[in-house]
């Protein structure tokens, strides 16, 4: 790649951003989502984290755990419980980061 092409894939890249990010500034009337899409919109940042954290538990090296010998599904399995039970966010992390801790020290996982 040349110089020239980096600096015009450069340029162009931050005109898309700009043009993307101004979208819903540019008209001078507010723009009317549907209900249907303000509805769906809703579950976007779930999802998001789900497809970030999801690979993270099930997957090592970018393949497929092979063993029930993994300490990230009973730490995601005892925070998720606790979750359930108490409704904390900060239990939910102490009690899975707990559960880690004692499977990959105490017992070498």
């Amino acid at each position: 790649m040349s110089t020239w092409e980096a600096i015009l894939g450069i340029v162009g890249m931050g005109l898309i951003t700009l043009i993307t990010r101004s979208f819903f500034m540019i008209p001078k009337h507010e723009i009317r989502l549907p209900d249907w899409m303000r509805d769906g919109l809703r579950y976007a940042p779930l999802a998001a984290l789900a497809a970030v954290i999801v690979p993270e538990i099930v997957m090592t090296q970018g393949e497929l755990i092979h063993t029930w010998k993994d300490a990230r599904l009973y730490a995601t399995a005892v925070a998720t419980a606790y979750f359930f039970w108490r409704r904390g966010i900060l239990g939910t992390i102490v009690s899975g980061t707990a559960v880690m801790l004692a499977l990959r020290i105490g017992l070498g996982w």
